[in-house]
């Protein structure tokens, strides 16, 4: 009895339709040109702008913003 293995080719990759990438809503300060935005979790309660983030929720903010919110202690530490 001979065992054919199905292997994944370049074909079967482009003959699935991919979804357009939705834009990221990033909240507090505008990413400046080149910048990426980052992902993080806080830790206490804030308000930014007109949007209210509780403890244990994720946003996407600029990285500069991020390290303000990390200094003053409103980001969650990562585990590792």
């Amino acid at each position: 009895m001979t065992t054919i293995k199905k292997t994944s080719t370049a074909v079967d990759a482009e003959e699935t339709p991919s979804a357009p990438a939705e834009p990221i809503k990033v909240i507090g300060l505008p990413l400046r040109e080149g910048q990426v935005a980052e992902q993080v979790t806080f830790a206490h309660h804030l308000r930014i702008g007109a949007t209210e983030v509780k403890p244990g929720d994720r946003a996407h903010v600029s990285p500069d913003y991020a390290r303000q919110l990390r200094r003053s202690g409103y980001i969650a530490r990562a585990r590792g």
